[in-house]
């Protein structure tokens, strides 16, 4: 599986030949599902607890990024198909530029 990255480093991605960029443009669409996603599971309601069977401060503090990790495991275990459909596009497009 590959490791799935927060969206970073595009510009160095974007002066490469499409066929070079490929597992870059698929960690990118994988790690956009992943925040898709992690937004998703915000609006949910998959928050802390509130009360006497909350985790209390920290457990508000710390809950996003057990949401993160909750949808980066998710787009590793297929997601929504989500991501195929940016990497395809992104890798459309950059053939269509190599044009």
């Amino acid at each position: 599986m590959t490791d799935i990255q927060p969206l970073r480093e595009i510009a160095p991605i974007a002066s490469r030949s499409t066929a070079a960029r490929v597992p870059d443009l698929r960690r990118t669409a994988e790690a956009l599902e992943a925040s898709f996603l992690a937004e998703m599971l915000k609006h949910a309601g998959l928050e802390g607890k509130a009360g006497i069977f909350g985790g209390g401060i920290g457990e508000t503090q710390f809950a996003s990024f057990l949401r993160d990790e909750q949808a980066r495991e998710m787009v590793r275990a297929g997601g929504i198909g989500l991501a195929e459909t940016i990497f395809e596009t992104l890798k459309a497009r950059g053939d269509e530029n190599a044009v």
